[in-house]
């Protein structure tokens, strides 16, 4: 299971050809107190970089981009009844959704751990 980074603040975890996506500590942290999260539909597609969902803060709405390309399988229907999850727990329990990749090479051009954190810090 490898967890990579884009610049615009996502993490994806790949499992096979599935991978869950959202946003990162580094994100959360920016947008202070979660309250709202709009969810992509199930079986909808979209391509890399696209808008698939909105994250709404006390402070902001930010968009959440596609990291790859692909069809999502799953929401995180825990996190639209408690977008908190977003902040306490972002890189588990506060996922968002799950996408069955149409391109895994995409995930090769992401960034890695280190690399995400150089670029956040």
């Amino acid at each position: 299971m490898t967890t990579k980074y884009t610049e615009d603040h996502e993490w994806i975890r790949v499992e096979g050809d599935i991978a869950t996506v959202g946003i990162t500590p580094h994100a959360q942290d920016a947008l202070g107190d979660v309250v709202f999260v709009d969810l992509p539909e199930v079986g909808k597609t979209f391509a890399q970089k696209e808008v698939a969902g909105v994250v709404e803060s006390v402070k902001a709405a930010a968009d959440v981009y596609m990291p790859i390309s692909g069809e999502i399988t799953e929401v995180n229907e825990a996190l639209r009844d408690d977008p908190s999850l977003a902040n306490s727990d972002p890189l588990n329990a506060g996922w968002f959704f799950k996408v069955k990749l149409s391109d895994p090479t995409q995930v090769d051009a992401l960034l890695d751990e280190t690399a995400y954190a150089a670029f956040a810090a």
